[in-house]
């Protein structure tokens, strides 16, 4: 019998990439101004078209991080109120995150669309997968 309590550390994992990638983005934004390449204006609504491509991907991933999880965080949180908590929810969670972690790390690094995509379409296979264990597997 798995310890219900396993369904928080995938949690915890992606809610930690979460906070990883927020604090990116004043580096990146700083490092820029530094540099004379953006302007506190080119923030004022967002992220205006002068702001370079590196500025922007780090925020652009922190939303992402806060997009498709929040379906993530409900169903892990299904799964312990109803203490239904399973090896295969526990390995499916985990499963998301890693793809989560996959899909920023290509993002912010390399950045190839295709490998990107692939990450970010196998972690939302697999939040589908959690979903329907809960709805269907017993």
């Amino acid at each position: 019998m798995i310890d219900q309590g396993e369904i928080f550390a995938p949690m915890g994992a992606l809610a930690l990439l979460t906070f990883a990638v927020l604090l990116v983005i004043p580096f990146k934004r700083v490092g820029a101004a530094r540099q004379g390449r953006v302007r506190p204006a080119d923030f004022r609504y967002g992220e205006s078209a002068s702001v370079p491509p590196e500025v922007t991907i780090p925020n652009r991933n922190y939303m992402n991080l806060l997009e498709v999880p929040t379906l993530f965080y409900p169903a892990c949180l299904m799964f312990y109120v109803t203490h239904r908590v399973g090896l295969a929810a526990v390995v499916t969670a985990w499963a998301f995150v890693g793809c989560r972690v996959a899909h920023s790390v290509i993002h912010l690094t390399y950045n190839n669309v295709l490998h990107r995509l692939a990450a970010f379409g196998l972690g939302n296979v697999a939040l589908g997968v959690l979903w329907g264990l809960f709805f269907f597997g017993r």
